[in-house]
């Protein structure tokens, strides 16, 4: 009865990508540090368009002021984990994906904690500047300090979705291309500063818009989701055409 309810779950995504790339989407293993505004709608388009595997990390419970762009942020679920909120939903979308919710933060201090290299992808979706930082450093090492054995997994990083409007703005780019957007030009402060840099390239969703009258943190919904969705779509077309 499953593999009935598969096959019909995925039947459009089979019909556009073919049953070869329906395969390897149901074998990919993803891991997303971030399931706020960004990482909420990445996670939910990961599951409905056939990912297999994916481990969600996030230290946060829901908080009222998350229920203008954040999927899981319900006033019925105020007080929750959101992973644990998340998975519940995506499991409800595909009950045989093999979804795991970590609500931990990721840090310096716990990253060994988490071992990337039994990942494909690495989505990065973090809040903090410093966590946000050392992961991409983690997933970017020199050639020389990478373990041949140990496959490095595909990093795809999210730069600031805040005081923003247009989500027709976004758009994707090698880190060191994004030009405009405050949080990476502080992480580039930042890596200059420690003089620590990543090893090799990655690509960034970001957009160049400033709302200049906005507060610090205003945030809308179709932009962050605009934002989450091109992260997933990265993710699904490398696995289907790359």
């Amino acid at each position: 009865m499953m593999n009935d309810l598969s096959d019909r779950i995925f039947e459009r995504t089979a019909r556009l990508a073919g049953d070869d790339a329906l395969r390897r989407l149901a074998g990919c293993r993803v891991i997303l540090f971030g399931v706020g505004g960004v990482g909420s709608w990445c996670a939910e388009a990961l599951i409905r368009s056939g990912v297999g595997h994916l481990t969600m990390v996030d230290p946060d419970a829901v908080d009222p002021s998350n229920i203008n762009r954040q999927l899981p942020a319900l006033v019925s679920t105020v007080g929750r984990p959101k992973v644990e909120v998340l998975r519940e939903r995506l499991l409800q979308v595909n009950p045989a994906a093999d979804i795991v919710a970590r609500q931990e933060r990721y840090s310096a201090d716990n990253a060994a904690a988490f071992p990337l290299e039994r990942f494909d992808y690495v989505i990065d979706a973090i809040d903090s500047l410093a966590d946000k930082l050392e992961l991409i450093l983690r997933c970017t090492p020199r050639a020389a300090l990478a373990d041949a054995t140990a496959p490095l997994p595909t990093l795809l990083s999210s730069m600031g979705a805040a005081r923003k409007m247009d989500p027709t703005l976004v758009r994707v780019s090698e880190f060191w291309k994004v030009d405009g957007c405050p949080l990476a030009a502080s992480l580039r402060k930042r890596m200059r500063r420690a003089g620590r840099f990543p090893g090799r390239k990655f690509r960034c969703v970001w957009s160049p818009e400033r709302v200049e009258s906005a507060q610090p943190g205003g945030t809308l919904m179709p932009v962050t989701a605009a934002f989450g969705l091109a992260l997933a779509s990265l993710v699904v077309r490398d696995v289907c055409c790359g």
